[in-house]
């Protein structure tokens, strides 16, 4: 049974949020990262709360790629392999690329167990987010299930305080604040002390793929960001889309590829934004930090949007699950505490998301990349970087281990600059 409940259970929960001796944590956002963050932190003697701002907390869009990076995640670590093969995914064989002409450029092949241990899957994503949402939410799994307040929109939070405000002008209180609320973030403006607004794009291609065992086809047209008629202030990531105008943009294309357009009926268009935002100088302030898009919007051109969500949902998991409120006396954890973990998760994480959100922007526009933001990797280096992941705990220490052997280079380079001063000293000495 999924847990959404009334407003009056959301004000029992705001008045045990201060009483009990529980881990409590507040996610305000109820999308794949709000939802995977949960399910990695749910454990014994924890209060979760998820805060969505829409009424029915259901997932729009359409098909989801999880790369096999994240995929282990679910499948494995939160035992949903079964789940979601009941909703019929497609694994991701390959991708073709196509000129106007309908030539194919390039096929690249993406079978990826023998070598990585999983497959790059394909999902509605309705089904993926309805997977989280019930394995965060129910009682099918141990823990106390994670309770999600719908309609529940956060205006701001005092960062140091662990406090959320609602629209409503309701106050919920925890140990560790989650900002998951995406790239157009509230928590974010409230840990940056300013407002972030995600940066523009100005491409035209066409994504297309299958997900239910084959039963859907979806089609992501991506029309030039200029024709769009979309307030980048509002909340809402869709319109509604004009038919003729989408298909008198793609016009240019081949004429199987224009086909499956002249199928679409009226109001089964949406437009959406195309966006992502610069890296940020830090994802965490007092008890607080953000994930997913909230803090690491990216381009889809590597599809690891959703994928570094799942990361960095795992990463807040393994970093707090050994904490013990609730035993030896201990009623909750110190802001100082919350800091040092939160920090861990912020060290283990930014250079790796960061890395690829770089990427992905410089696959979709290389021309306008300079200086130190290029990532000097090729896509084969990049493909071993993204699936070569086996959770936070062991990134951490790979790092770890890299940052010892740079440490240990610079060292031996300041002492053979040492012995190389000390030799013309002495080669000068009368």
């Amino acid at each position: 049974m999924t847990r959404i409940i009334s407003k009056a259970k959301q004000s029992q929960i705001i008045k045990e949020s201060i009483m009990t001796e529980q881990f409590k944590a507040i996610i305000v956002g109820g999308g794949i990262a709000g939802l995977a963050t949960a399910i990695a932190l749910r454990a014994p003697n924890r209060k979760i709360t998820i805060l969505e701002q829409s009424s029915l907390n259901r997932e729009i869009g359409a098909i989801v790629s999880l790369q096999l990076n994240a995929s282990k995640t679910v499948e494995k670590t939160w035992n949903l392999a079964k789940t979601l093969q009941d909703k019929g995914p497609m694994m991701d064989e390959g991708f073709q690329v196509y000129n106007l002409d309908g030539e194919r450029q390039m096929r690249i092949p993406l079978s990826t167990t023998e070598k990585y241990g999983a497959e790059r899957m394909l999902y509605h994503r309705i089904d993926l987010h309805d997977a989280l949402k019930k394995r965060a939410t129910s009682d099918e799994w141990p823990s106390e299930p994670a309770e999600i307040c719908v309609s529940s929109r956060v205006t701001h939070c005092d960062c140091e305080e662990g406090v959320v405000y609602t629209q409503t002008g309701e106050m919920f209180q925890a140990d560790l604040i989650i900002g998951a609320d995406g790239i157009k973030s509230v928590v974010r403006g409230s840990v940056l002390g300013i407002k972030i607004s995600a940066l523009r794009t100005g491409h035209s291609a066409m994504i297309m793929g299958p997900a239910r065992n084959g039963s859907v086809y979806s089609i992501v047209a991506m029309v030039p960001d200029e024709d769009m008629n979309e307030d980048a202030s509002n909340t809402s990531w869709t319109t509604h889309g004009d038919i003729p105008k989408m298909q008198e943009t793609f016009a240019d294309f081949p004429e199987w590829a224009r086909g499956p357009l002249s199928c679409i009926s009226d109001g089964e268009v949406g437009m959406w934004q195309l966006r992502d935002i610069d890296p940020l100088p830090t994802w965490m302030k007092g008890r607080v930090i953000i994930v997913g898009d909230a803090a690491h919007a990216m381009l889809p051109t590597q599809g690891q949007g959703a994928s570094q969500a799942i990361e960095v949902a795992e990463a807040v998991g393994a970093f707090y699950a050994d904490i013990d409120v609730g035993k030896d006396g201990v009623t909750s954890l110190s802001l100082e505490q919350i800091k040092a973990i939160n920090e861990k998760i912020f060290a283990c994480r930014y250079k790796r998301a960061t890395t690829i959100q770089r990427y992905s922007r410089q696959t979709a526009k290389p021309a306008t990349e300079e200086g130190s933001v290029k990532v000097k990797m090729s896509p084969s280096d990049f493909m071993d970087y993204n699936c070569s992941y086996n959770g936070a705990l062991e990134w951490a220490r790979r790092q770890a281990e890299q940052d010892k052997v740079v440490d240990d280079i610079e060292k031996m380079r300041i002492v053979e600059r040492e012995v190389q001063a000390e030799e013309v000293t002495i080669q000068v000495q009368p």
